[in-house]
């Protein structure tokens, strides 16, 4: 008598476990942010996959975001060129160049301040980009 008692408690919790789960299930597939969140987690895994990390773009609808993104891709840029990265530096070059509104006047300053070899870095870059 008492192992039946305690199978069906068992089969209650078992029930009560199963239920919860579809209920939070629903609940986070009826999110409406949780398509972007999912889309920008799979492209992140791809890109992490690829061996490369790709930045958060702001919305095109920002002018602030968009500035702040390009001086901050600037300056990242810079550092890792100095630092002797040019990998890296020239990622965060080819993210600027990608969000500029003028991006052909900024690619002649670039060419005027950067190395040769690392201006062709960045073309190469910039081409598999496009």
């Amino acid at each position: 008598m008492m192992g039946n008692t305690r199978v069906i408690a068992a089969g209650i919790c078992g029930a009560l476990f199963v239920g919860y789960c579809i209920y939070f299930d629903r609940k986070r597939r009826g999110d409406p942010e949780f398509k972007k969140r999912l889309q920008q987690r799979r492209r992140q895994q791809r890109a992490a996959a690829e061996g490369s990390v790709l930045p958060d773009f702001p919305s095109q609808k920002d002018a602030e975001a968009m500035q702040a993104f390009f001086l901050e891709e600037i300056q990242r840029g810079e550092e890792s060129l100095s630092q002797g990265d040019y990998e890296v530096g020239v990622y965060h070059l080819s993210n600027a160049i990608a969000i500029c509104g003028q991006p052909q006047q900024l690619l002649q300053v670039l060419q005027q301040t950067i190395p040769p070899h690392i201006f062709r870095m960045l073309l190469t870059r910039l081409s598999t980009l496009r």
